[in-house]
């Protein structure tokens, strides 16, 4: 007779209902994946989503265990896996969509080609603040926008989740920074490195003070809706670019025609979902560890934090818009 070893993981057993702590089969690792024994699960907006049957672009149906960012230690690796050993710590955006398990879990069989190694300077329950919000900010800036030193860059609710990632990686790469928020978040916003816009000022405003009314050259949309149609007027004539993480709308075009601008949409699930470009992920975390421990990026964290039983609270207050910063439930193995 063959015994399995089991974990303790929450899951979603119907839409719309709690999660639940429950017992479950433990995972082994697959060729090509690597077994983690989790240290942290990252809370997204997306997560409580899923848990309320509203993220049918996640693909994830239940019964589920929910979690897209995870940080833990290597417990062991499958077969053809290279670059990973047992006790190594690492982090990721590994599952939590498209049918894969996710990071409300003792332990996660991953894709190996999804991880890096976890910054040396931070704390790996932080550091699984990151992935996510990082690699949405990447995609947008880099891949798409291809932002460098010299350019203005506009980015909206800077102090978000995204947007505080967009911001530090902005600055980084040696653009002038300019972001939207609330007065209350002046303060964060600016300890990112970037000029606090007030975000009730007209958008006419904002480019007539801020780049004498040339317009910015890329402007990073992280709300999407009537903030994504201000963004198409906020581009900088010939060759302004604005990337939207959230562009889901019907937009009219033309003010972004008119001035010979451009547009990028992030869909940051589609290396989950599809199976494809999942090794531009894992390398998108290595350049944030790099960041990190270089003292150019950190990651914006809630001040209260959750163990593995307490989850739904965790999903709650990212719900609830009051988190001041990334959610992070602490994995008890």
């Amino acid at each position: 007779m063959t015994t399995h070893a089991t974990m303790t993981a929450l899951r979603l057993e119907a839409a719309g209902q709690p999660l639940r702590l429950e017992t479950v089969e433990r995972p082994v690792a697959g060729p090509g994946q690597v077994l983690v024994r989790i240290a942290a699960a990252g809370l997204n907006p997306l997560d409580g989503k899923i848990r309320a049957g509203q993220g049918a672009h996640a693909r994830q149906p239940a019964p589920a265990i929910l979690g897209i960012d995870m940080a833990g230690h290597v417990e062991s690796v499958g077969v053809g896996v290279e670059g990973f050993e047992p006790g190594d710590a690492v982090y990721g955006m590994t599952g939590g969509v498209g049918g894969v398990q996710g990071s409300l879990a003792q332990y996660a069989a991953v894709d190996a080609r999804l991880l890096a190694h976890a910054p040396s300077t931070l704390a790996l329950t932080d550091a699984a603040a990151l992935p996510l919000v990082f690699i949405t900010a990447w995609e947008g800036l880099v891949d798409r926008a291809n932002v460098r030193a010299g350019q203005n860059v506009l980015v909206i609710a800077g102090a978000g989740g995204v947007g505080s990632m967009a911001v530090q990686l902005a600055a980084a790469r040696g653009a002038r920074v300019f972001a939207t928020g609330s007065k209350t978040q002046q303060a964060i916003i600016e300890s990112l490195g970037a000029t606090w816009i007030d975000r009730d000022t007209p958008i006419e405003a904002v480019v007539e003070t801020h780049t004498a009314g040339e317009g910015f050259d890329i402007v990073y949309d992280t709300l999407g809706g009537a903030t994504l149609d201000a963004a198409f007027v906020a581009a900088r004539r010939y060759g302004g670019h604005v990337v939207s993480s959230l562009g889901w709308g019907t937009h009219a075009l033309a003010p972004l025609s008119f001035r010979a601008a451009t547009y990028s949409g992030v869909f940051t699930l589609m290396p989950l979902l599809s199976g494809k470009g999942r090794e531009h992920h894992g390398e998108i975390m290595a350049e944030a560890s790099m960041l990190v421990d270089a003292g150019k990026l950190r990651p914006v964290l809630s001040a209260k934090r959750f163990v593995l039983a307490e989850g739904n609270a965790a999903l709650d207050l990212v719900e609830s818009g009051r988190a001041g910063g990334k959610v992070v439930v602490v994995v008890e193995c």
